[in-house]
């Protein structure tokens, strides 16, 4: 399976990033990068390192939609299975559950995987790893009728805790879908409205944003952003503020074609 990224409540979008992602021969490699299993220490260090030596980081995001009916302890089951792929050497960060809301999206999604990687090739890694797959194949697939996955890299990470959300962290997911024809310079502002998001907002942790690099499995939304707050109360602050949000969202909404907006919090038994 591949990876997603999301932005703050009023996000925006821009056209495909031509960085073209090896698709690796599984089918299901797109949405899951590879692994090996380690160690804590080990993946202490690959966190050390990668703080330390790597300005950039690859955000994968996978959103799943559950069949009407499920079993919950199947559904259980599986969030339990892709929480445990944090014990993967290429793993940075991974965190997967229920989303917290829906803002706006075509596919009712009901569930998130957010993951982080130092480089395209751990991401690769992950998702070739068998365990990974075996993952896909036996606790998603099974109880899943649809899945969107967006992969991107972003230089706005200091490294650290930012890289690991704690628990209680509010996530806002953006993704953007370009109207065709438009060029760089477009992108280039609508990426520049986006990181200028958090010094308009406040509460906002981080956010990291950039033009997704594995387009098929995105379904045509080709700008990301992932804007992380302290908690939920100052994530509803943002959405209070609603005269502000119109004001940066008319900045860029002649460029758009959609755009979809998820909530998630990540819980203690995700980190």
């Amino acid at each position: 399976m591949t990876m997603l990224c999301l932005k703050a409540g009023n996000l925006l979008s821009t056209k495909p990033f031509h960085l073209h992602f090896p698709v690796p021969k599984h089918q299901l490699s797109p949405f899951f990068p590879s692994f090996k299993p380690s160690s804590s220490a080990s993946r202490s260090q690959i966190r050390m390192s990668s703080s330390s030596t790597s300005p950039q980081t690859i955000e994968h995001i996978v959103l799943l939609k559950v069949k009407e009916n499920t079993d919950p302890a199947k559904v259980n089951t599986m969030v339990h299975s892709l929480n445990r792929l944090i014990s993967l050497d290429s793993v940075l960060h991974l965190t997967a559950g229920a989303l917290y809301r829906t803002k706006s999206s075509p596919i009712p999604f009901t569930h998130m995987l957010h993951s982080r990687y130092s480089s395209k090739e751990n991401l690769s890694a992950y998702a070739l790893h068998p365990t990974h797959v075996q993952v896909v194949q036996e606790s998603i697939l099974p109880i899943c009728d649809d899945i969107m996955a967006v992969d991107w890299v972003t230089d706005d990470l200091s490294g650290g805790d930012s890289l690991v959300p704690p628990s209680g962290s509010a996530m806002r997911l953006t993704f953007l879908k370009l109207k065709e024809g438009l060029g760089d310079e477009v992108k280039d502002e609508i990426l520049g409205v986006i990181k200028g998001i958090k010094d308009t907002f406040g509460g906002i942790d981080h956010i990291s944003c950039g033009e997704n690099f594995s387009p098929a499995r995105a379904k045509g939304y080709s700008i990301a952003s992932l804007a992380v707050f302290r908690g939920l109360s100052e994530l509803e602050a943002v959405d209070s503020a609603k005269e502000l949000a119109n004001l940066e969202k008319a900045k860029v909404r002649d460029y758009l074609e959609s755009v979809m907006v998820l909530d998630y919090v990540v819980s203690s038994s995700s980190v």
